[in-house]
């Protein structure tokens, strides 16, 4: 089931995407899916980031190639950031380059979306606590992080978290193909199975310091293959199983 939200005629929504056509949903989906009865087409509405998080918590260095490229040691144990909130940007939204970076990278990430009230889970009971599963593009001033031992400024700029287009919530995590592809060409290509911390061994994890509410968001870090974009580029973020996020460099 894909669960996304939505605006239509100025009012905000959830809804249920089955072939092209969106059926809304009364409130938010976090306890069931009851439908209104109202549908619109695909096309006829502007998507809007999948979630509403409280808190988007991202992880670095997940995978081998991308530790080595970056010449950090592998982490012994998942190292978690904060993305912020205002950092939140649509389907289709242009990333913005702020002024103080000089080298604007692109990410890509798959991205878990929280259900329930969660704290101190076990992995093995993670599943229960999982609404779905989503794209995130987790933009970076490069130039910034290399010279701060924070990552949240490099991270946390406006617009530097494009997520979506919806979620998937039939998905297994554990080997879907991930790619970045810039203007067209393929730049990172990798697959799930490849990172050091599992989905739920992650949530285990973050949920032993910190509550997740429902909406929450964690980013399961990047493969091997980042790189810079510039004005006028289009980069996309797609995900086996749950499709493509598409945005552009303002």
């Amino acid at each position: 089931m894909k669960i996304l939200r939505y605006v239509l005629d100025g009012k905000e929504s959830y809804g249920v995407l089955e072939g092209g056509i969106i059926k809304e949903i009364a409130g938010e989906p976090f306890a069931g899916t009851a439908f209104t009865g109202k549908t619109a087409a695909l096309e006829a509405v502007r998507l809007l980031a999948p979630s509403r998080p409280k808190s988007i918590v991202a992880v670095g260095l997940n995978y081998k190639q991308h530790s080595k490229e970056l010449a950090m040691d592998l982490p012994a144990e998942p190292l978690v950031f904060s993305k912020a909130l205002s950092a939140q940007l649509d389907p289709l939204g242009k990333i913005v380059k702020p002024e103080a970076c000089e080298r604007l990278d692109y990410e890509a990430e798959l991205a878990v979306v929280i259900k329930k009230p969660c704290e101190k889970i076990k992995k093995e009971d993670a599943d229960e606590y999982i609404l779905g599963y989503t794209c995130l593009n987790d933009v970076t001033a490069r130039d910034i992080q290399h010279k701060e031992s924070q990552w949240l400024r490099a991270k946390g700029f406006f617009t530097f978290c494009p997520i979506g287009p919806w979620i998937e919530t039939e998905l297994d995590p554990s080997d879907l193909r991930l790619q970045a592809v810039l203007n067209g060409k393929t730049v990172q290509d990798d697959r799930t199975s490849s990172m050091l911390f599992s989905v739920p061994f992650l949530i285990e994890y973050i949920s032993s310091f910190m509550g997740l509410m429902p909406g929450d968001v964690i980013a399961t870090g990047t493969p091997g293959g980042i790189g810079p974009m510039k004005s006028g580029d289009e980069i996309k973020i797609v995900i086996e199983g749950i499709g493509e996020l598409v945005n552009t460099v303002a």
